[in-house]
């Protein structure tokens, strides 16, 4: 793996140099900016594409993916407080409680917080498989993010199992959803999407940054991009502050402009 942009933290003299290939040097690269110790919220988004532009390939981001964009990924988990996820790719994802990693064991303690990052569904609608691992067997308890409007026996039963967080009547308000988040303790954010939850959030200007990894691979079809469904009040300028990469792999970290 090579660092080609944003340069890593300097080694003591005498010291190794940090090799962008292994943990300690990804948690460097994206370690989360300082405000975050102070009880202001930073979202990142984490996301893969292909060459021309498709997030998914057989219906899936998984197939995009490779080693090191997975060792990033676990990178990003294993620095935030909580991953925001949309439910229609909870569904189809698979996904599963995030786990505990004995390599940031110690610097999650340091920071006070949980072995693992707490999974958010957003869920307007409260259609989940309430016996799936994710609520049956965290290693956090899981929150759902819904609506103050959803039905009334789906909320019941959710909260047997989850944590239950109420933001907006109709649809859920993430910028309300995203304090509630903050005002936990958890300033960490990350989002793995899908296209239409990182559209809401790119149009409500509440990402700070995003982490896109680039596959070489032109897939075609009818795949969304990243950002897709939202309409934006405006086109929104990024600028590039980190650039990986292996084996044709492109992996990219842009800051929105009122962080730079």
């Amino acid at each position: 793996m090579q660092q080609l942009i944003s340069p890593l933290p300097q080694p003591e003299p005498g010291a190794a140099p940090l090799d962008p290939a292994s943990l300690e040097s990804l948690a460097a690269v994206y370690a989360y900016p300082d405000q975050v110790n102070h009880g202001r919220p930073w979202l990142r988004a984490n996301m893969v594409a292909g060459l021309d532009g498709g997030a998914r390939l057989e219906g899936l981001s998984e197939g995009l993916s490779g080693d090191a964009d997975k060792r990033i990924f676990g990178v990003l988990r294993a620095l935030s407080d909580v991953v925001l996820v949309g439910a229609q790719t909870v569904r189809a994802e698979g996904y599963r409680p995030a786990r505990a990693r004995a390599e940031f064991a110690a610097a999650r303690r340091a920071a006070g917080q949980a072995p693992a990052p707490v999974i958010a569904i957003v869920s307007r609608s409260l259609e989940l498989d309430l016996a799936a691992p994710l609520f049956t067997d965290p290693l956090v308890r899981t929150v759902v993010v819904s609506t103050e409007d959803a039905p009334a026996e789906a909320r019941a039963a959710v909260s047997e199992v989850a944590d239950l967080v109420l933001a907006g009547r109709g649809s859920v308000d993430l910028p309300a959803a995203v304090a509630a988040l903050a005002a936990r303790g958890w300033t960490r954010l990350l989002t793995e999407g899908g296209p239409r939850l990182l559209g809401q959030l790119a149009a409500d200007g509440l990402l700070d940054e995003l982490c896109l990894s680039v596959a070489p691979l032109i897939t075609g079809g009818d795949a969304p991009r990243i950002v897709h469904g939202a309409q934006m009040p405006d086109v929104q300028r990024m600028r590039l502050v980190s650039l990986i990469e292996q084996k044709g792999f492109l992996f990219t970290r842009y800051l929105r402009p009122r962080a730079w």
